[in-house]
């Protein structure tokens, strides 16, 4: 049960994450990996646990600041 209510917690933060960055835009399961790695990311950042509400909170931040550094990094690759 706790692998479903991951990949379903990794999806909304994917998918919350997306929205932000409007000019990437991933598949559905491409969203599901960016919210999970974003939970683990949100998990060193903030620690883990508590409600669902907020496991979406700490994978979101942490898969927005995924796909910023992957903005930072599209960025200065496109102007060398």
């Amino acid at each position: 049960m706790g692998l479903l209510i991951s990949i379903l917690v990794g999806a909304v933060a994917g998918w919350l994450a997306d929205l932000v960055f409007k000019r990437f835009s991933f598949s559905l399961f491409a969203e599901i990996l960016l919210g999970i790695a974003g939970g683990f990311v949100g998990g060193l950042i903030f620690g883990s646990g508590g409600s669902v509400l907020d496991q979406i909170l700490t994978a979101f931040v942490g898969a927005v600041i995924i796909l910023g550094i992957a903005a930072l990094i599209k960025g200065r690759s496109s102007t060398v």
